[in-house]
């Protein structure tokens, strides 16, 4: 019997099928990891596209492309579910949460070389657990990469624009490549004059698909307090 898996991501309002497209690409890649799965994506910018994903499908996992859990996880896509008449689907936790993706951003950073790594994250005023995560990768990547690490922000301080004066590598701490990583990023460093290279966002590594695959087929939802940050 065949099981189903939506992935969903934010995506972009103002041109929503872009990131749609992307999301579609890597439902794709997961699908060939998971045999006897059907895994498909929407973006809650999409209109419609959640009510696509699992229309006449019977109940599966939904994967949050998410950096953190939160709202988005815990009443949006819930509510969104509801709406398109989908009964018995279980968020499971966000991308962002996974420690293997923390692994990964370990990785990441021992690949690219240099001493100095800042961690673009996109934190919020609204609640402290995006940058609680994100504060808990650069201590990880500072650890076990031997590597100074300091973690900056787009809506919260530090700002990303504050860090003056650092060389080294930024790694963007985000699921896909957005106006946040082509455009906000980029200028905040330039303000701060970074002297550096700029990684591609965490979520567009060609072993992701992995993680993501790894993910579903344990199945741990978003509320089983398996994760201190979905909440």
């Amino acid at each position: 019997m065949t099981r189903h898996a939506l992935i969903v991501a934010h995506g972009q309002p103002s041109d929503p099928r872009p990131a749609g497209a992307a999301l579609e690409l890597l439902a794709a890649k997961v699908q060939a990891l998971v045999p006897g799965w059907e895994v498909t994506a929407a973006t809650l910018a999409e209109p419609g596209a959640i009510a696509r994903g699992v229309g006449g499908r019977a109940a599966g996992v939904v994967y949050p492309m998410f950096m953190t859990g939160g709202w988005f996880t815990r009443v949006q896509i819930p509510a969104k579910l509801a709406e398109a008449g989908a009964v018995g689907w279980t968020v499971l936790e966000p991308f962002g949460c996974d420690p293997f993706v923390h692994d990964l951003c370990v990785d990441l950073v021992r690949e690219a070389g240099g001493a100095a790594v800042i961690l673009a994250a996109h934190g919020s005023f609204k609640s402290s657990v995006p940058s609680d995560i994100a504060k808990h990768v650069a201590q990880r990547i500072a650890a076990e990469a031997g590597v100074t690490c300091a973690a900056g922000f787009i809506d919260q301080e530090p700002q990303l624009a504050s860090l003056t004066g650092r060389t080294g590598v930024c790694l963007p701490f985000f699921a896909a490549e957005g106006g946040h990583v082509t455009d906000d990023i980029p200028a905040a460093l330039a303000e701060a004059s970074f002297q550096g290279r700029i990684l591609p966002p965490v979520g567009l590594d060609a072993r992701v698909p992995g993680i993501i695959a790894a993910a579903i087929m344990r199945g741990e939802p978003v509320c089983s307090g398996a994760c201190r940050w979905a909440r």
